[in-house]
């Protein structure tokens, strides 16, 4: 059977790379990392068919590693503690492989849950394997942070028109791996067509070419016209939405168009999504954050619509489940905005991993035993209920901080009522 086009064109070496200067260029990160022993961890995020699998490979070539790849979709832990058990006999053995490095490929590494990540770290940790992995979402959000400490990110935009020409180019003429025509063989506008549609993706560029040029010959064409680029990228863009492979770029539209309160158009990517197969659970738990980190307090019952959303789609499935879904997205970017939980919460985050182990004021420790009452736990301690409305001034912070403001309610819908609430509580005080 014969692979199909984008596979077989894939670049072996740096040198054959096309895009991704930032990282490859004289001097830049990829191109220095290949003299260091072992290689660090790497995170390639980027969108689809910007290369992130092909320079994970290319390391693991040019340093001469053992390379164990798998995906998140279809693998689990078990098989891979396999593969690393046997990793450590064959080493154990001796020979010439046993000095090999060794780099543990897993794509889409997003997709395992926090558990299956955690269960990396030892491995990782003890310098069993170097852990490479791909994700087309946020780091930040998807990858367990114990690996994103031992890991570097590299960041992969999505490729240039001038780097796909440059790509179907040497597919269309290679006569070895690719499809041996001469270049007229593409009419220009035909390989303009291809580019845009492809919108930086080499992997959907190439399935195009591929189409385009079978079509073509069963045709008997003398060229790659327009009608029939057309025609490849019809039925190719059917297969892609089915995949759910453009998740990437539509959630981020539906995000935005949620932030900038527009019903219609989130509806319209929310659509979109649905229609390209992705996962409607997915989807749900990415409006369930939206309503924590941009609309907080301003309307807290847009957590509870989200996730009741999520629930009843997951008791009724599709399609009945997705005009939940839909409700909730209209809740989202109709409800007043306010990002100011997420803002507060960075800074006491902040301040809890760089002030240092703060020890916990004497009022405010627990006092269950006669020995630690008499070391003074929970002396002065001040109960709010037996003050008027509940309230007493005090403070509830390390001595060594002080006392800080991190949360800054806005002026929109509930917040303002925190807002004012705070404000008679505790007045200007810092």
């Amino acid at each position: 059977m014969i692979a199909p086009l984008a596979d077989r064109m894939r670049p072996a070496t740096l040198s054959d790379f096309v895009g991704q200067e930032d990282l490859l260029g004289e001097g830049k990160f990829l191109s220095s990392i290949l003299s260091a022993r072992p290689l660090p961890s790497l995170i390639f995020w980027g969108p689809p068919g910007s290369g992130k699998t092909t320079l994970a490979r290319i390391l693991a070539e040019e340093t001469d590693a053992v390379f164990l790849p798998y995906s998140a979709v279809l693998s689990g832990i078990k098989e891979i503690r396999e593969a690393l058990a046997e990793l450590k006999r064959m080493r154990a053995g001796g020979g010439p492989a046993a000095s090999r490095p060794a780099i543990l490929f897993i794509d889409e590494i997003h997709r395992w849950n926090k558990a299956q990540q955690d269960a990396l770290l030892p491995s990782v940790e003890e310098g069993t394997v170097t852990l490479f992995g791909t994700t087309t979402e946020n780091p930040s959000f998807e990858i367990r942070n114990a690996l994103l400490s031992r890991s570097r990110v590299l960041v992969l935009s999505p490729l240039l028109p001038s780097h796909l020409e440059t790509i179907l180019r040497r597919a269309l003429t290679d006569p070895d791996r690719g499809l041996g025509k001469p270049e007229p063989f593409l009419a220009p506008e035909a390989l303009r067509h291809i580019v845009a549609t492809a919108d930086g993706d080499a992997r959907v560029a190439l399935n195009a070419l591929e189409a385009a040029v079978a079509i073509a010959e069963h045709k008997r064409l003398p060229e790659v016209d327009m009608e029939t680029a057309e025609e490849a990228l019809r039925k190719k863009a059917l297969l892609y939405d089915k995949d759910g492979e453009e998740h990437y770029n539509l959630i981020s539209a539906l995000h935005k168009s949620l932030r900038g309160s527009d019903p219609d158009a989130a509806l319209y990517w929310l659509a979109r999504m649905l229609s390209a197969g992705e996962d409607p659970l997915y989807v749900a738990r990415r409006m369930i954050r939206f309503a924590s980190e941009d609309i907080g307090n301003a309307a807290p019952g847009a957590l509870q619509i989200t996730v009741a959303a999520a629930e009843t789609y997951e008791r009724l499935g599709s399609p009945e489940g997705e005009l939940a879904l839909a409700q909730a997205a209209v809740y989202l970017a109709t409800a007043p905005k306010s990002n100011r939980v997420y803002i507060a919460w960075k800074k006491a985050t902040r301040d809890a991993e760089t002030e240092g182990a703060a020890p916990v004021p004497l009022h405010l420790r627990n006092a269950p035993t006669r020995m630690m009452k008499d070391l003074g736990y929970g002396k002065e301690y001040k109960y709010p209920h037996d003050f008027a409305d509940g309230f007493v001034p005090e403070n509830y912070f390390p001595e060594t901080l002080g006392r800080r403001k991190y949360y800054e309610p806005s002026e929109a819908g509930h917040e303002k009522v925190i807002a004012e609430r705070l404000k008679s509580w505790w007045g200007g005080r810092k």
